[in-house]
């Protein structure tokens, strides 16, 4: 009997500095390039001044073009969001400015050459980093800065309305396997679906679903650091001693290495912010036109919670320009994929989808 348990709680965070193979993937940008690169700075006045780097790529035959800024998903990624030599964004930078449309993305605070602490960054800094990213494109004269959009991935997919829900300067949106439910949802969601993948019995999900739903419950209860990890501790060791006397098979899996690594892992600002954060209120204040997309093989974002949660959300903001696809035979990357598990990502030759960034292009073309 396979009996699945797992503490860890994070959405999978796959890493910018991870190195699987040296292997450059197919699909990776090779000069010379038909348009113009700039290599750019801006600063996030509201952050201690940090400095971001990036670059922006620019049609070289278009006069003042729509723009789309880039944004990483969870985990601290550098502007190419380099995964096993993937380099997502530099291929969708590369496709959408070939097709006229120029595109900034740029090193994540803390990393590569940006400035700030990336660790100390919950959801709301990074699309405060944003902010400043539309800021300084609105201070360009070479683009259209009515045309400015963002194009989110994962948890890119939720800094992207989370800005557009107060900026107007917005002109569109494209989620990227972007949630629409909340961040323990996700999280929870996650874990069973790879779980039930991965051959995991009913009695281990149902387990690991108990535990994960006692630490968070037990994170809520307190607002100070010290005191939430108190808190988990305590339920935690409840729940330990309730199995003890059951003799549960799963006691095996709760002891102080899960509770510590639990303890440690709930006290990390972002996840912390993430956990709790409803994607609700801030999709319902999105009118800008929307393009969501979610791989029918996403096990990190599944498309069957989170596309009706994001289209029920627009309807309450009386959004009149929502396209919503379910794409399939993709993964959380849209990369083809047979499972969706996260070890295709790593041996998947491709990097992103061509169809799905002819999608994307096509529905940004036709509006701008």
């Amino acid at each position: 009997m396979k009996i699945f348990t797992t503490t860890n709680l994070v959405l999978i965070i796959i890493c910018s500095n991870i190195s699987f193979s040296q292997t450059q993937k197919p699909q990776t940008p090779q000069p010379p390039f038909n348009y113009i690169i700039e290599e750019v700075t801006f600063i996030n006045k509201e952050a201690d001044s940090i400095t971001l780097a990036g670059t922006l790529t620019l049609p070289k035959n278009i006069k003042n073009p729509a723009t789309a800024i880039l944004i990483n998903g969870s985990g601290g990624h550098d502007r190419d969001c380099t995964m096993m030599n993937h380099k997502s964004f530099w291929v969708i930078a590369d496709y959408l400015t070939n097709n006229g449309i120029a595109v900034l993305r740029f090193d994540e605070r803390g990393i590569a050459k940006s400035e700030g602490d990336f660790i100390k960054a919950t959801t709301f800094d990074l699309a405060n980093d944003i902010e400043s990213g539309i800021k300084y494109l609105k201070s360009r004269t070479d683009i259209d800065t009515s045309k400015i959009g963002l194009i989110g991935h994962s948890e890119g997919g939720l800094i992207a309305p989370i800005v557009a829900s107060t900026n107007t300067d917005v002109a569109f949106i494209i989620m990227l396997a972007g949630p629409g439910a909340k961040g323990q949802h996700i999280l929870q969601s996650q874990s069973e679906k790879i779980a039930k993948l991965q051959g995991a019995t009913d009695e281990g999900i149902a387990f690991n679903n108990t535990l994960t739903s006692i630490a968070y419950k037990a994170m809520f209860s307190e607002t100070e650091v010290e005191k939430q990890k108190t808190a988990i501790e305590t339920a935690l060791q409840n729940f330990k001693n309730k199995l003890d006397t059951e003799d549960s098979p799963f006691k095996v899996y709760i002891n102080e290495y899960t509770i510590k690594q639990l303890k440690t892992q709930l006290s990390n600002p972002w996840l912390q912010a993430f956990i709790k954060t409803d994607p609700k209120p801030y999709l319902e204040k999105t009118t800008c036109p929307i393009l969501v997309l979610n791989g029918s093989k996403d096990v990190q974002v599944l498309p069957e919670i989170n596309l009706p949660e994001i289209e029920n959300h627009l309807k309450t903001a009386k959004n009149k320009d929502v396209t919503i696809k379910l794409l399939e035979g993709y993964n959380h990357l849209f990369q083809t994929a047979k499972t969706g598990l996260m070890d295709e990502y790593f041996t998947n030759k491709e990097t992103f989808s061509p169809i799905v960034l002819k999608i994307m292009t096509d529905w940004i073309n036709a509006r701008f």
